[in-house]
């Protein structure tokens, strides 16, 4: 029907501009072209109005409107200055033709300098409200504010102007050619520099030209000066920044190529230099150019390419290359120095306290002891075979959907304990077809319901996690877990709009055989009881069923941009958001919590992300950014500056400030007023929620790999450069993601919620150190850098995934599990600190092929050179002090640990034929490595058979060494 209306409106406008036309009627066409444009205004209206009715609804319309008067002011002045100056530089326009091509040129000036306005606004805004950092660069002396908020407004400005008089220039060639063909047809001369024809007004001159010309070389003067500024994001040098040849040759050289081409573009305009010029090329012999001054023009053009190539291309590469370059780190050795200092404040890493971490090799139970707080917080739980978990046995219903599972930290029992946690959101997508009608996904299935929290450390004798909140009612084991509100109408999956408190009634949760229902009374949407707002949102949506529908009642509620990342875009499109939402529950209620990012690619002397990090990382790799990642990539300037909070029942957004000292975000403060708000004004439960995000300490990670080194030359050489560990994680080996943990720092007998990373030398696998930032609200962004002894081993988390396949008993069990219907599923390698030492944790999951989730079947811990490994953590722990290796046995079908004391002689017989077994297998597969494993394997039970049962025949009798050679091991490996 929407359709509909807009085709008889622009038909009838259409047939009413031809009909006008036809029989000559200025009036039915003005009538036509009238009913064109009120219809797209119209419908234009309509749409904006939805929009500003949702604004309005959250208490936000003053942004919508600043942001409006912003495009309009700026967009009727581009379009004024650009109609305007061309209009001027090709005064006077004479008589036609040459009129009626400078009214076009001006026309077309004026719709890209309205063009220019409308989508330059941000600019704009950003420059008039800017903000001094305090901090100035070295070269010219600057405020790196200028960089990032003036610089853009004066390089975009510039831009225009420069696109101005080109057009105008272009205008006046146009108008020159176009009316001396005009004299030629009248009077058949071509050849003076101007003509008057009697009895007309058209004359015919070159002043225009030059004057065009003239103003072109000034403009393109200026532009050779703005660009020292740009200097200061150069890649000539060894770094990002000014290097010595920008400094001495390239920064003086655009001075001088501005004054002479300034110069040069003056005298342009003087018809005596014109003339001058013109005796000079006769006396050479050349052609007449004085009866023909317009060739003067490619003379005066071959002038300035080769005083700008000269000046800017020859002399400063001849320079860098026969001179710096040779002597690279003498020349630009405190240059590399400012680029270091000024990328570490540009992603905020001069903050970071870096420690030295001792990696003491001792372990005792009395540290164990001491660290409880740590240790029963070790996550046990990787997120993905949990999520398979909950999707089996808590999504209750098709229609429901566990989109991720975030890690967070409550006070249960008067404690801290990380916890796992999951909102059970509706999914449309999943209803049977016969169920995917109107009624059903507007007016029924509107809302998810409740989550699923367990803590990381917990699991039943089955493997499965122990759930803290489960099932439809929330079923909560604490009274701190209470969820009072588990409606869930805001949420990372809901991307359609929904009708509520209608006339039907809402799902709400399914029981049993039979469904619950209900009807919305929140203040979450925009009221859509009259006809007017059906009509609005029926053509905003495209739903004539919606206009026709009898279900809304006065006081019924439309809820859109329902999705938690499209509902802050549109809110504050300025901010960056992290991809990962987290949903909180705060008294009862459920919240959503996102953060926000500001980045600029203007900061100086700073390197782009892109090129500042060590060669781990690559321009498709997902760092946790939502909507352009890859700006991430050019950016050189990075703040976590905005904490989002969203009501996962009314859609209530909430905007906090956590970096008071970003400048961008200060402007974006200045701009709107009362959009953003303090930290001071987010309510206590939700602080307590805060988290540093994974993204953020990804890129900052990244950095400091490279810019931990301080000293330019050890800098320059790249001689301490860290990457990022690496694990075999779900069977593939990639780099180690930062994960949260429960740590007492060293200086604190207080367990805190902390985000970390773990590093390793470039091309080695030991561990050289860690980052991690604290995420409790005391210490918030708190910044600490570990390096270990470089003079001492630690292993890292790879090392750790080897010994573990190396291990004869627990590598043999898992290639039996593997060759028995199962799949082995290995989770994150988690390294903890505990106290001045490291232990390392490995859950291992075990999924049968006829399951649709892993169980947690075994946990391996590691301290050094000690493995240890049991059905649970603690036992595993307590098998680094009693020294008793674990094997396994199939009784019961447990796959459960046991002391090789214990271990009968059938048993032993058992594991040896196991062992020559897999030896066969491995050497016809031809997987030599494997073969050579499962050997060790048989001679370690060979010789227990032999130790612990004298006189028992072996099994099998030993076979040859395999012929095709094991490739050794090189250190890193081991």
């Amino acid at each position: 029907m929407n359709a509909l209306i807009v085709i008889l409106l622009l038909g009838l406008s259409l047939l009413l501009i031809g009909r006008g036309v036809y029989k000559g009627k200025r009036f039915l066409s003005g009538l036509g072209i009238s009913l064109f444009i009120l219809s797209l205004l119209f419908f234009n209206f309509l749409d904006f109005w939805g929009e500003y009715l949702w604004f309005q609804a959250l208490g936000f319309e003053d942004r919508l409107l600043t942001t409006l008067v912003a495009q309009l002011i700026f967009t009727v002045a581009g379009g004024l200055i650009g109609g305007i100056l061309i209009l001027l530089l090709n005064l006077p326009a004479g008589p036609a033709p040459g009129k009626w091509l400078v009214y076009a040129f001006t026309g077309f000036g004026a719709f890209i300098g309205g063009s220019w306005g409308y989508s330059n606004w941000e600019v704009f805004l950003k420059f008039i409200y800017r903000v001094d950092s305090g901090i100035k660069e070295p070269v010219l002396g600057l405020d790196t504010s200028f960089y990032m908020f003036t610089l853009p407004f004066i390089q975009t400005l510039y831009a225009l102007v420069w696109i101005f008089v080109l057009l105008a220039l272009l205008a006046s060639l146009a108008v020159h050619y176009t009316q001396r063909f005009e004299v030629y047809k009248r009077s058949g001369r071509y050849e003076l520099e101007w003509v008057h024809i009697p009895n007309s007004k058209l004359k015919v001159g070159y002043s225009r030209i030059y004057r065009n010309v003239g103003l072109f070389l000034i403009t393109m003067a200026v532009g050779k000066y703005l660009q020292h500024y740009s200097l200061l994001f150069s890649d000539w040098g060894a770094v990002h920044g000014p290097g010595w040849t920008d400094v001495h040759i390239r920064l003086p050289a655009f001075f001088v190529v501005a004054a002479l081409t300034f110069i040069l573009g003056v005298l342009t305009m003087l018809q005596g230099f014109r003339k001058a010029i013109g005796k000079v090329l006769i006396r050479m012999g050349m052609y007449n150019f004085q009866d023909q001054p317009v060739y003067i023009l490619p003379v005066l053009t071959g002038l300035t390419v080769l005083l700008w190539v000269g000046a800017l291309g020859v002399l400063p590469y001849t320079w860098q290359s026969l001179r710096v370059e040779p002597n690279e780190i003498t020349f630009e050795q405190p240059y590399i120095a400012n680029n270091i200092k000024f990328t570490r404040l540009g992603f905020n890493l001069h903050k970071i306290e870096e420690r030295e971490f001792p990696a003491s090799p001792e372990l005792s139970s009395e540290m164990v002891q001491n660290n409880q707080s740590t240790l029963q917080n070790t996550r046990l739980w990787d997120w993905r075979a949990l999520a398979a978990v909950y999707k089996q046995f808590q999504e209750i219903r098709l229609y429901y959907k566990f989109v991720d599972v975030d890690i967070d930290r409550y006070m249960i029992d008067g404690r801290p304990q990380q916890v796992m946690v999951s909102a059970r959101e509706i999914e449309l997508e999943n209803l049977p077809e016969q169920s995917k009608t109107f009624v059903n996904q507007r007016f029924k299935y509107t809302h998810g319901y409740g989550i699923t929290l367990t803590t990381v450390h917990d699991f039943t004798d089955n493997g499965l996690p122990k759930l803290l909140i489960k099932d439809i009612p929330p079923k909560s084991s604490n009274p701190d877990l209470e969820v009072k509100q588990p409606r869930i109408y805001y949420g990372e999956e809901t991307r359609t709009y929904a009708i509520v408190n209608s006339k039907e009634q809402e799902l709400d949760y399914p029981k049993g055989d039979n469904n619950t229902y209900t009807q919305y009374a929140g203040p979450g949407g925009v009221q859509i009881g009259n006809f007017w707002r059906k009509f609005i949102y029926s053509w905003k949506f495209g739903g004539t069923k919606l206009l026709l529908s009898n279900y809304p009642k006065p006081d019924s509620r439309i809820m859109f941009h329902r999705n938690i990342l499209d509902r802050l875009h549109t809110l504050a499109p300025f901010l960056m958001y992290d991809r990962d939402p987290y949903i909180v529950l705060d008294e009862g209620k459920l919240y959503w919590m996102v953060d926000a990012y500001t980045a600029s690619e203007h900061y100086p002397y700073s390197e782009p992300f892109g090129s500042a990090t060590s060669t781990d990382v690559n321009p498709g790799e997902d760092l946790s950014f939502a909507g352009n990642p890859r700006k991430v990539y050019r950016s050189n300037y990075l703040r976590n500056s905005v904490k989002a909070v969203v009501d996962a029942y009314t859609g209530e957004v909430s905007f906090y400030i956590f970096d008071e000292d970003d400048r961008i975000i200060q402007v974006w403060d200045k701009i709107f007023p009362g959009l953003l708000q303090t930290r001071e004004d987010m309510p206590k439960g939700l602080l307590n929620h805060i988290r540093y995000p994974q993204g953020m300490l990804s890129v900052q990670g990244l950095v400091f790999a490279k810019y931990h080194m301080n000293d330019p030359a050890v800098f320059y050489n790249q001689e301490d450069l860290w990457v990022r560990a690496t694990e075999k994680y779900y069977s593939d080996v990639k780099p180690v993601s930062p994960y949260y943990i429960m740590w007492e720092l060293p200086d604190s007998d207080k367990a805190q919620f902390v985000l970390m990373q773990p590093f390793t030398p470039k091309n080695r696998q030991v561990l050289i150190g860690w980052i991690a930032t604290l995420c409790d609200p005391e210490n918030y962004g708190r910044f600490l850098a570990y390096k270990f002894p470089k003079e001492r081993r630690v292993l890292g988390p790879q090392q750790v995934e080897t010994k573990i396949d190396q291990d004869s008993y627990l590598s043999g069990q898992l290639t039996l599990w593997d060759q028995r219907g199962s799949k082995v599923i290995r989770g994150n390698v988690l390294a903890i600190p505990i106290e001045n030492t490291i232990i390392y944790v490995e859950p291992i999951y075990l999924q049968a092929e006829t399951a649709a989730y892993p169980e947690l079947r075994l946990v391996v811990v590691m301290h050094n050179d000690k493995l240890s490994y049991a059905e649970n953590f603690e036992e595993a722990l307590n098998g680094l002090f009693d020294g008793k290796k674990r094997v396994f046995t199939d009784s019961d079908n447990k796959n459960s640990p046991t002391s090789t004391q214990d271990m009968s002689e059938g048993e032993w017989v058992q594991r040896a034929n196991q062992a020559f077994e897999n030896y066969l297998n491995k050497t016809s597969a031809k997987d030599f490595e494997g073969a050579a494993k499962a050997l060790r394997e048989l001679e370690e039970a060979l010789q227990n058979l032999s130790n612990k049962f004298p006189g028992t025949d072996s099994p099998q009798e030993k076979p040859e060494e395999p012929q095709e050679p094991v490739e050794e091991k090189t250190e890193a490996e081991e």
